[in-house]
């Protein structure tokens, strides 16, 4: 039987229903929300009940886990589901905690992993614990924001090379934040601007809060270059916001969506659960890497 699937937005996203993510397996059901997930860019589960053996091995379906630790080690560590979370062992974060802080930096638009060596093709986020208010995240088309984008825009975007640096997002919220290791470790990073999809055909630009300059103009002209797009991208008519209930699992497609979190209570907690996968050759990688 083919997926249940209602329009999430007007222009891009799907609600899946019907389907138990318990269940799926490479050849029953994955193949159409792979589908679904290469024409919709973003498509929402609704009560779930992933444990974290579950949502791993889903995630595996996708491609090669992203593994930081690992890849920051430069050798094999046990993978580890991510926790978004302000929540502790004695209740919430400091608000000024590092951890806190990078939370915050959540809340720029952003692209996961653009900083990585190889990038991600797909988050798959849970909600475990949400708060009383606040705390929705916004997902926005590249894909859709792209085809509309005027000439004059468009133009200087066309072709171009942008660098990524983790660091520089963060330096927005603080500066202690910028120089903690776990984020000044990542060295900059250029890809092209246009991520094509292999499936579909269709353009997407790619970019993200780490993006600090395109290659060939100056670090201001091109910063304000990359504003300039973000902004045009995230105009209301291209935004989704997803209000979060425990069990909500929505996965989207990195190389054509840019999302952020929205504030929520600090002294209330939150607890996302995230699994990231690697984009390979087959995600149309080569068209976004720098030979």
């Amino acid at each position: 039987m083919p997926l249940d699937i209602t329009p999430l937005h007007p222009r891009f996203g799907a609600i899946v229903d019907g389907v138990d993510l318990r269940q799926v397996t490479a050849d029953h059901l994955y193949p159409d929300i792979r589908a679904a997930f290469e024409t919709h860019s973003a498509l929402l589960f609704r009560a779930q009940s992933l444990s974290e053996q579950d949502h791993t091995r889903l995630a595996t379906l996708f491609g090669p886990l992203e593994n930081r630790p690992a890849i920051a080690a430069g050798r094999d560590l046990a993978f580890e589901v991510s926790n978004l979370s302000n929540k502790t062992e004695d209740g919430v974060l400091d608000p000024n905690d590092l951890k806190a802080l990078n939370l915050r930096a959540n809340q720029l638009w952003h692209t996961d992993s653009t900083f990585l060596p190889v990038p991600a093709l797909v988050n798959i986020l849970m909600a475990a614990v949400v708060p009383s208010t606040g705390g929705q995240t916004e997902f926005a088309s590249t894909r859709a924001a792209w085809a509309d984008m005027p000439q004059e825009l468009k133009q200087p975007l066309t072709d171009a090379i942008i660098w990524h640096r983790f660091s520089h997002s963060r330096a927005r919220i603080s500066p202690e934040l910028a120089n903690w290791r776990q984020i000044s470790q990542w060295p900059d990073r250029p890809w092209r601007s246009v991520w094509t999809n292999p499936v579909t055909g269709e353009d997407a630009l790619y970019i993200a809060s780490h993006s600090f300059t395109i290659e060939g103009m100056g670090i201001d002209d091109g910063q304000a270059l990359i504003d300039r797009a973000i902004e045009f991208c995230t105009q209301p008519h291209y935004v989704y916001t997803h209000d979060w209930q425990v069990g909500d699992v929505l996965l989207w497609d990195e190389r054509a969506i840019l999302h952020r979190g929205c504030p929520w209570p600090m002294e209330e907690p939150r607890v996302m659960r995230s699994v990231c996968c690697s984009a390979t050759k087959a995600d149309g990688l080569d068209s976004v890497r720098i030979v």
